[in-house]
């Protein structure tokens, strides 16, 4: 099981690491220690990132961005049939699905709570203002 710290949580968030470390003080995601650093679990990450998605973060604006092809976070959901598979990734407010060759996801070790980057090829590019 991949674990992650509280700053790579925050990255994976899309949040700041006073953030994170905030919401794990209010229980919103659970942590432990190793050490001097607080460790979040990747299946309780994963839990949480797709909590946090469906809430959306009040009072803050949506960015002003151009989307990129390559969204990092972290898978929450894979499910495996006889050939193919199913792999969902939350990239911070993004719930990306993947379907791909079960081959492909034994060989990446994905898994819920591990960290992957979904790449979109795209012939079309949007770009959205707010």
């Amino acid at each position: 099981m991949e674990s992650y710290t509280i700053g790579q949580a925050a990255r994976l968030l899309g949040v700041s690491v006073d953030t994170a470390r905030r919401w794990a003080d209010a229980d919103r995601f659970p942590t432990r220690r190793e050490g001097a650093r607080r460790i979040v679990d990747g299946p309780d990450l994963a839990a949480f990132c797709v909590e946090a998605a469906r809430e959306g973060v009040e009072g803050e604006e949506a960015p002003y961005t151009s989307a990129r092809n390559a969204f990092p976070g972290i898978v929450t959901g894979v499910k495996l049939g006889t050939v193919d598979a199913q792999v969902e990734i939350q990239a911070g407010p993004h719930r990306i699905v993947s379907l791909l060759t079960r081959e492909a996801v034994e060989e990446l070790g994905l898994e819920v709570g591990a960290r992957a980057t979904a790449r979109v090829k795209s012939t079309s590019v949007f770009v959205d203002r707010g």
